[in-house]
């Protein structure tokens, strides 16, 4: 009877050791947070975690005044698939400059137009953001239409619509952003709208459009579409001016300009200012 009342004793004594172990290792309530760790280099071209996907850790805003932009100046987006990147860029003086990468947080479907609605492929080509793009009431936090289908599109018989650049982290056809990345995005947009711009290009490619990464995929059905795209890539990367982009004969064609995409004067419309037009038929 002893033996087991000391058997019985050194149990109790071992489990209240075990408990005490393990409960030193939990911090208390006030020490418990969740944090967003900054991405690595190799992260910013992979799916983060939606909780975490605040990846921007210098303000657009610093970012600006250490440029010397204005907000409100002429702006370009360039995106690219396979790097899962959105490129903001502003004019600065004649030229414009990169202000900021951003990743990705998803878009659907492989590398390729989209050639249905329905299809949940994202597209690629050159579209146009316009006043009317703005869509401060979107299901998806903020969102920005890009105005698919553009001429292009149309005329080799593509349809659907409403594909954006939003917020949040999902997506069937359109690129999220994440409600963080796109609150900067729209702002600048709606600030170059506000301030006179009419029409921001959008160019978005299924990846650099070197000739290293081309000629890789020279095989591809799509490769006569993405050397065509090429021809506007390879002129913005010579003078890092957005080109005139238009449609003539199924195919984009591109001419260089030193002008801004500003305020129009009706009935006052030149050759160059109507090159700009992607969307009439």
């Amino acid at each position: 009877m002893q033996n087991k009342s000391r058997l019985h004793i050194l149990f109790i004594f071992i489990f209240l050791l075990l408990f005490g172990a393990c409960t030193a290792q939990i911090p208390k309530p006030h020490t418990i947070s969740r944090t967003c760790p900054a991405p690595t280099q190799s992260q910013k071209g992979q799916l983060l975690p939606r909780l975490c996907f605040r990846p921007n850790a210098v303000p657009l805003e610093k970012i600006v005044a250490e440029n010397n932009i204005t907000v409100g100046t002429p702006l370009y987006i360039r995106i690219f698939k396979q790097e899962k990147i959105l490129e903001l860029w502003a004019k600065r003086k004649e030229h414009y400059v990169l202000l900021k990468s951003y990743p990705i947080c998803k878009y659907s479907g492989k590398l390729g137009p989209k050639q249905r609605s329905g299809d949940r492929q994202a597209p690629e080509g050159v579209y146009a953001l316009t006043r009317k793009s703005l869509q401060p009431n979107s299901h998806y936090h903020l969102a920005l239409n890009i105005d698919y289908p553009n001429r292009y599109d149309r005329q080799h018989r593509r349809t659907g619509d409403l594909i954006m650049i939003h917020g949040k982290c999902s997506s069937i056809g359109c690129f999220a952003m994440g409600d963080h990345q796109i609150e900067e995005i729209y702002h600048m947009v709606e600030a170059a709208f506000h301030h006179g711009v009419k029409l921001i290009y959008v160019s978005i490619y299924p990846f650099r459009m070197d000739e290293a990464h081309l000629s890789r995929r020279r095989h591809s059905y799509w490769y006569p579409f993405w050397k065509n795209l090429q021809e506007g890539y390879q002129m913005f990367e010579a003078t890092h001016v957005p080109p005139f982009t238009a449609v003539c004969k199924g195919r984009y064609t591109f001419r260089k300009r030193g002008k801004d995409l500003t305020v129009m004067q009706e009935g006052n419309i030149t050759k160059e200012q109507n090159l700009t037009n992607l969307t009439k038929n």
